[in-house]
């Protein structure tokens, strides 16, 4: 009788059902940690802030637009000036981060609409990404003003000083 025809045992029939499903099972579980670990490693943009459109931009004129007017055609402004209100900031940018590291700006657009103090628009100014600061936080302590005392000095250093600080009339 040859090997093939040779009918197998059930020990012999389940392990090669467990053996072959194993194989199978490590394979997919393989492919997708595999697609699971390139996702999130992808390059992501994304835009925040206001959309600039062209065509709306130009069509503001300085002189005869006014709050009104820049406001119907281009919307609420993203921030203004706090105290005047004599300037509107729109501000748009376009972001790109990798995997879980913090954002870095690739483009920026800033749009700032001066008005006079009739509410006429009297300049309109663009600038981009030249004015992003890096700010670098520092890790160290701010220095404050009196004593340098260490933890234990905190902790430990009004030990024996209660009572100490009252008025002598209040003393017994």
């Amino acid at each position: 009788m040859r090997e093939k025809d040779r009918a197998r045992s059930p020990e012999e029939n389940v392990m090669a059902l467990i053996s072959g499903f194993s194989a199978k099972r490590m394979a997919i579980a393989l492919a997708c940690t595999a697609m699971l670990t390139t996702a999130a490693c992808t390059k992501s943009r994304s835009y925040t802030g206001y959309v600039t459109d062209a065509d709306l931009v130009n069509s503001i004129q300085t002189g005869t637009d006014n709050r009104d007017s820049v406001r119907q055609v281009l919307g609420s402004p993203t921030f203004a000036t706090q105290f005047s209100g004599e300037e509107w900031y729109y501000l748009g940018r376009n972001n790109r981060n990798f995997a879980f590291q913090k954002p870095t700006p690739v483009d920026q657009t800033v749009l700032k609409i001066q008005f006079d103090a009739a509410g006429n628009v009297a300049a309109i100014t663009r600038s981009g990404l030249e004015e992003v600061a890096d700010i670098s936080p520092s890790a160290r302590k701010t220095p404050t003003l009196g004593s340098n005392r260490g933890f234990f000095q905190d902790l430990f250093g009004n030990i024996g000083t209660v009572g100490a600080g009252a008025p002598p009339s209040q003393q017994q």
